[in-house]
């Protein structure tokens, strides 16, 4: 069966964007998927094959142009044929990480699984933002 069209919450989870398919229909209810440009707000909305979907993710915008369509689930690599991959919105701070800040504006970020600052650490950062002990 060769399929045109296809339900977007069904599209994002063989495309293995999201782990479940009601996690892909409480995206699209949440509004954080995009078909082409518009906001859309139901997870039945049926995308084809050109169009663009644009999905806001915890920390990232992901763009998409769906490529094909699947009756089923597959591998990884089955999913990577579905889609194409475009650079994030430009000038968003999702689309980016933390290391792609320039130097002045990173200073109060640490790398996620860092644990706690040192003392060293803590009194650097105390100095960077203004808060530190000078009476001494």
């Amino acid at each position: 069966m060769l399929l045109d069209r296809q339900r977007i919450d069904k599209w994002l989870w063989h495309a293995r964007v999201v782990r479940t398919r009601t996690a892909a229909a409480a995206l699209a209810a949440a509004g954080h998927v995009r078909l082409n440009g518009t906001r859309i707000d139901a997870a039945s909305r049926a995308v084809k094959a050109g169009d663009v979907v644009t999905v806001a993710l915890d920390s990232r915008v992901r763009v998409l142009e769906v490529a094909g369509f699947a009756e089923r689930r597959g591998s990884a690599t089955d999913a990577a044929a579905l889609f194409v991959e475009h650079g994030g919105p430009a000038g968003t701070a999702a689309g980016g990480s933390a290391s792609a800040l320039p130097e002045e504006a990173a200073h109060g970020v640490r790398e996620r699984g860092a644990g706690r600052p040192t003392k060293q650490e803590r009194r650097a950062i105390l100095r960077l933002t203004g808060r530190g002990d000078d009476e001494q």
